[in-house]
């Protein structure tokens, strides 16, 4: 095993067991908002606290880029674990079973590991660039659709984003007369790893955060995926918009998305 997925794998492990354990506890549980219907939890920084001291261990000198702390910069820049203790807090809050733990590693700008932990499943979806993707250590590769007809889509509102509801609600509008039906669940992180294990044939959202969709970006490359923005390039890593699935599928589901995007979508 990668040395770096080894200690992704134990700090997910670890900040998955604290998730868990207060699952079972929601008096436990307390919540507060961050921002505009935007909330934290003291499970999202105890499970943090968690994951940053695993990967301090290992690797003193790499930086870290969190949901909760921002970035704590190491020694050495060029490695930065990013990191989403808790992804779907939301769903968590309300005791949804649906969350998951995202850690990714990017190499001088480059995502080289990924780990997506479900503690409530115990599923386990990994990947090291040019290795592929597994879930529970078995290969995992993305659906086989070729165009939307039957297709699965999940997504996500744009809860925090409402001035773009118009124009999301036009793409909806335009997929749903083309695929079969659309998950909306709650975690984009999980819903990148199902499109990575063919559960979902594609994924689109508006105004994800690195530390969103990092490791899942991998995951779906790596099954044989394409993840781009909503125009077809890769400027998602700046404007957080994100389209997944198979080559095929994002191909339909950008020429269907094309005619209802705002000029603040195109970018």
């Amino acid at each position: 095993m990668h040395p770096m997925l080894n200690i992704a794998v134990r700090a997910a492990r670890k900040a998955g067991n604290v998730i868990a354990k207060n699952y079972e506890t929601p008096d436990a549980v307390e919540a507060s908002q961050k921002g505009s219907n935007d909330f934290v939890t003291n499970v999202d920084r105890e499970a943090e606290r968690q994951i940053i001291e695993v990967i301090r261990k290992s690797y003193p000198k790499h930086t870290i880029i969190t949901e909760e702390s921002g970035e704590l910069a190491g020694e050495d820049e060029d490695i930065q674990w990013v990191i989403d203790p808790l992804d779907g807090t939301t769903n968590y809050i309300k005791r949804f079973p649906h969350f998951a733990v995202s850690i990714a590693v990017r190499v001088k700008g480059r995502t080289e590991v990924a780990v997506v932990y479900d503690p409530m499943t115990n599923e386990l979806f990994t990947a090291v660039r040019g290795q592929g993707a597994q879930l529970n250590g078995y290969r995992i590769r993305g659906g086989t659709a070729r165009d939307l007809d039957g297709t699965i889509l999940a997504t996500g509102f744009p809860f925090k984003l409402k001035q773009h509801s118009p124009a999301y609600f036009n793409m909806v509008s335009k997929l749903f007369t083309q695929c079969a039906d659309f998950r909306r669940t709650g975690s984009a992180a999980l819903d990148l790893a199902y499109v990575a294990a063919g559960r979902v044939d594609g994924f689109f959202e508006i105004g994800l955060k690195p530390w969103d969709f990092a490791a899942g970006e991998l995951l779906v490359r790596e099954a044989g995926g394409l993840v781009t923005d909503f125009t077809g390039n890769h400027n998602y890593l700046s404007t957080g918009n994100v389209v997944a699935g198979n080559p095929r599928v994002v191909r339909s589901m950008l020429a269907t998305m094309r005619d209802e995007l705002s000029e603040a979508l195109k970018r």
